[in-house]
Order: structure tokens, then C-alpha cells, then sequence
């Protein structure tokens, strides 16, 4: 028997037929250097399953939504530790070394993000996301978080909401440890910001966050955001 791969990455996908195939290409040389890829399905209508074959070591069908796919990915993975990447992101080079230094000092950590898109914004939005993440010690699921797995089990996993579960997480496992905060940046796509705005998606976000921070449920601030 093959022995367990010390990291595991785990994908949350939904109608991603468009450029699934590309994303799982680009983590071929991870895989192949013994990285365990597990993929979650929430449930895609588009033929984003039938174009994942071949291309991870698990193909899972979990429930829908991202913190719950990401916690099911997490229970069926055999990584040692395990990092979240969202199907429309890209991990820099080298980064599977990143993250194992990263990890022999933190229990957890994240990249900075660059974010691709049309806007002149997303580069000041990026950076600020980075500075901001370096002050507080909370991570987005943009920057590719990645955790130990008894770090990730003592915190109880992602919590079982519709929206900031990834503010959630960091303020869990920030109570454990400040993060590793990576300066390689992952580049992360901007589709929500070119159909929405800059402007309007960036007042939209910082409303919601402040909103989140005062106690509001993340089940409004998902509607809302939807």
C-alpha cells in the first residue's frame, strides 16, 4: 500500500466546465510529485464532472455549499496537511516547498493573491486584501489556506455556513497561531468583480464584512450577497 502523501488539495467546485480542465492540468506536476488532489462536486449541471476524469485522485460528490464541501473533501483526504484551493485559482511555482517550510514553523497559513481581471482596481484591492490579511491574521479563501490536519480537526473544520466561512476558520486557528503569510502569490480570477464592478463589488464586500464582524447571520449576508 502506497504510503499517505503528507499534503492533500482539496478543490470545492460548481458549474466549472468552462476552465476545469486547464486548472486540474496546471496540478498535474503536483500530483506527480505525490500530492494528493481531491476534487468536491456540489451538485454542476455543465459537464464539469465528466471533464475531471483522469485528472485527480478523488472525485467526490459532497453536499452544496463551500465550507461544506471543503469539510467533506477534508474528511476523505489522507494528506498530513491540507490546502483549500478554489477552482478558479492558480498556485505560483514552486509552491508545494512554500508550503512545507510554511508548516515545519506554523500550523497554518495562506498565500497573497494577485487577481486577474479588467478592472485598474484589482491590483489595489489585491494588495490591500495582502496588507490587510498580514495585519489581522485572517486569511480569504483566495489566498489558498492551507493547515495542518490536527490544527484543522482541533478547530473543528470549516463551520457550517453559506458565506465567511473562511473568515470563520482564520479566527479559529488564529486562536492556535498566527498564519504563515506567504509573499508568492497565487492568482486568482476576477470574474466577479468585472460582472459586477470594482467599485460596487468592493463596497459590497467591505458592507458585508463590517456586517459579520457586528453579528449579523451569515444566512442574510449570503442572500445578500447572492
Amino acid at each position: 500500500m502506497a504510503a499517505d502523501p503528507w499534503l492533500s488539495v482539496i478543490v470545492p467546485m460548481l458549474d466549472e466546465a468552462a476552465g476545469i480542465q486547464a486548472f486540474l492540468d496546471a496540478l498535474a506536476p503536483l500530483r506527480r510529485s505525490g500530492v494528493e488532489l481531491v476534487l468536491v462536486d456540489g451538485g454542476s449541471r455543465d459537464g464539469t464532472l465528466a471533464r475531471c476524469a483522469g485528472r485527480a485522485d478523488r472525485v467526490l460528490a459532497g453536499p452544496r455549499g463551500r465550507a461544506r464541501q471543503m469539510n467533506h473533501g477534508a474528511a476523505h483526504a489522507r494528506g498530513a496537511a491540507l490546502l483549500f484551493l478554489h477552482a478558479d485559482t492558480r498556485l505560483p511555482p514552486r509552491a508545494l516547498a512554500a508550503v512545507q517550510q510554511a508548516l515545519a514553523r506554523r500550523a497554518w497559513g495562506r498565500f497573497d493573491v494577485r487577481i486577474e481581471g479588467r478592472s485598474a482596481m484589482l491590483p489595489v484591492v489585491a494588495a490591500l486584501m495582502n496588507l490587510r490579511s498580514r495585519l489581522s491574521g485572517i486569511a480569504t479563501g483566495d489566498q489558498a489556506i492551507f493547515v495542518r490536519r490536527e490544527a484543522f480537526d482541533a478547530v473543528g473544520g470549516f463551520p457550517d455556513q453559506p458565506l465567511m466561512e473562511d473568515i470563520e476558520l482564520s479566527r479559529r486557528l488564529r486562536a492556535l497561531g498566527r498564519p504563515a503569510c506567504l509573499r508568492a502569490h497565487v492568482a486568482t480570477s476576477g470574474r466577479r468583480w468585472d460582472e459586477r464592478g470594482a467599485w460596487r463589488t468592493i463596497v459590497l464586500m467591505w458592507r458585508l464584512r463590517w456586517r459579520y464582524w457586528r453579528g449579523a447571520a451569515p444566512d442574510a449576508l449570503a442572500r445578500e450577497y447572492r
